[in-house]
């Protein structure tokens, strides 16, 4: 069977997986009462989602982990992917389940967050210098070109480029099919460049766009469940994990451009704020949440940030 195929067959196992596991889940997470928590100084038009069940991302990481452990025996490049995305999974599981059981918007506090995530990219760091054979090998974006980098600035760099993306996933989740959408775009890229590449992990990338698609049904406005950081913090190792993987990182500044624009309002925000005492450079950060109070509703913001995505996922194709 081509890579082509098993990634399609990846897809379609973890999407059966995602649809049986969402409808089964959302009942349980309502009788735990595992409901979101809705800021109080976010939009008005978001009160109405307080006590939505989250935790949802529970569904789609199960579903990306079965069918990724099905294809990991002839596709062992997949398990570091695999690895990263339950691991962060699991810290988004902690952060989460100590927001509903205290019914407070803040989980963990940052330290414990940081110090767990700074764990796992260290030991998937020291895999890709001792045990990937990509070592500190990477491509340069639109060329056929590939460099060297010197370790010690390689490792500053993973570790910057896997907490960066994971934040900027974590911020992309603030609308309904919103972080959703645009990660299953970005994993259809790292699909197509496995592929081309023979890289060796669309198993697991394929399965990232099935789980999600089963997630969605849904997640998409009005959503039903949300991931929480559950799976947004899965989804952003993943991403991270998977673009290192295919010697690629550079490229996350393009195809998941609305994860750094996401990331960098945020910064903007904060810093302009604290500059003018109390002035603010967006109507509110993340950025998604700026074009809302500017009048467009959700599903705009969801479509026009998907079809950004999917455009520069395009570019970056006509890059390679």
């Amino acid at each position: 069977m081509t890579p082509a195929k098993i990634a399609i067959l990846a897809t379609l196992i973890s999407f059966a997986l995602s649809a049986v596991l969402c409808p089964l889940l959302i009942p349980f997470l309502k009788r735990l009462k595992f409901g979101q928590e809705v800021r109080e100084d976010g939009p008005q038009s978001h009160l109405k989602k307080q006590g939505t069940p989250t935790m949802g991302g529970l569904a789609f990481i199960l579903a990306i982990l079965v069918t990724g452990l099905v294809f990991a025996p002839a596709h062992p490049r997949t398990i570091p992917v695999l690895l990263m995305t339950v691991g962060f999974g699991i810290i988004g599981f902690l952060d989460d389940f100590i927001k509903v059981v205290r019914h407070h918007s803040e989980g963990l506090n940052p330290k414990q967050k940081m110090a767990a995530q700074f764990l796992l990219t260290a030991v998937f760091c020291l895999y890709i210098l001792q045990w990937s054979g990509n070592g500190t090998v990477m491509r340069i974006p639109f060329t056929a070109a590939e460099f060297t980098m010197p370790v010690w600035l390689f490792v500053p760099f993973l570790f910057f480029v896997v907490l960066g993306t994971d934040n900027g996933v974590n911020f992309t989740d603030g609308l309904d099919g919103l972080c959703s959408t645009v990660t299953l775009i970005v994993a259809a890229y790292l699909t197509i460049d496995s592929i081309a590449t023979g890289a060796g992990i669309e198993t697991v990338t394929g399965a990232v766009i099935g789980a999600l698609a089963g997630f969605l049904l849904f997640n998409c406005y009005p959503a039903r469940v949300f991931m929480g950081d559950t799976g947004s913090l899965a989804l952003g190792a993943f991403v991270a994990s998977a673009a290192f993987m295919l010697k690629d990182p550079f490229i996350i500044v393009v195809v998941g451009f609305v994860y750094l624009a996401e990331v960098v309002s945020v910064i903007l925000q904060v810093a302009y704020f604290k500059k003018t005492h109390g002035k603010r450079l967006f109507r509110m950060s993340p950025i998604h949440h700026h074009f809302e109070l500017g009048g467009w509703s959700e599903t705009r913001v969801v479509t026009v940030f998907s079809i950004v995505t999917a455009a520069l996922c395009l570019v970056a194709l006509l890059g390679r």
